[in-house]
């Protein structure tokens, strides 16, 4: 499968997962009280009293710098080189989708997301995960409703302190897979030896030259524009609106 060559050779780029305590405190500190940092961190940014107008400030941070990279800066050499045998996937693809990957999870983060990247292989879970903002990055079909309705669980459990739910034992399974194929698709429409035409346009004439992301900034803002939406990027006091509406939908 494509996008699963994808995601695990822009993994094996160093500094692939994003340290969700590191990332807030670096982005919160300058603009926040020790209090405030602490508890964005251990709950939300929403939860610490953040203004919503900062969180913003920093995720378009967070979009323009990773544009800036993706754009200037060719691929430096240091992926294991058995990603690149058979059916290899080209450096400045997986360049790319580092950038694309990395940018989501301080996105998701910043509005309120748990951990989403756990230590170790990369497992379903894990592919999953990144698989649906990736998805809603690109304007998947369903990806957008996906995200939503994921946010929406991990709220209620954040909220009442229960166990992660596992995105392979939801009815969002299948759907999250479809997408993944999806995502396959587009970046095949090119042949890989020209890059992934029709979702990030190449520019310039040399062969070795990296793909100029002018892709980048739209898919950033898409996914921040929807996960600012979403119920982890609220604060407790709507989030306890929510849990009793839907307490009283399931009439319990």
């Amino acid at each position: 499968m494509v996008w699963k060559r994808i995601i695990h050779t822009s993994m094996a780029i160093p500094g692939a997962k994003v340290d969700r305590r590191s990332f807030l405190y670096s982005r919160l500190r300058n603009y926040c009280d020790e209090r405030q940092v602490h508890k964005a961190i251990e709950s939300r940014p929403a939860n610490a009293g953040i203004a919503s107008e900062l969180i913003d400030k920093l995720a378009d941070s967070c979009i323009k710098s990773h544009v800036i990279k993706a754009t200037a800066i060719a691929f430096a050499a240091g992926l294991p080189g058995g990603w690149f045998m058979a059916a290899a996937i080209p450096a400045d693809v997986a360049q790319f989708y580092w950038h694309a990957i990395v940018l989501s999870q301080k996105l998701a983060y910043l509005y309120g997301w748990p951990d989403i990247l756990e230590e170790g292989e990369i497992d379903e879970e894990t592919e999953l995960k990144i698989t649906l903002l990736i998805g809603a990055m690109m304007g998947a079909h369903g990806a957008h409703i996906a995200l939503a309705e994921v946010a929406k669980r991990l709220a209620e459990q954040v909220a009442r302190r229960l166990p992660m739910m596992a995105l392979t034992k939801t009815a969002w399974y299948p759907v999250i897979k479809g997408i993944g194929k999806w995502i396959g698709i587009q970046v095949t429409k090119a042949s890989f030896a020209r890059g992934v035409a029709k979702v990030i346009p190449v520019v310039g004439g040399a062969a070795s030259a990296g793909l100029t992301v002018v892709a980048m900034r739209p898919m950033g803002t898409q996914l921040k524009d929807h996960l600012r939406c979403l119920e982890l990027a609220k604060p407790d006091n709507e989030l306890d609106k929510y849990i009793v509406v839907e307490v009283n939908e399931h009439g319990s």
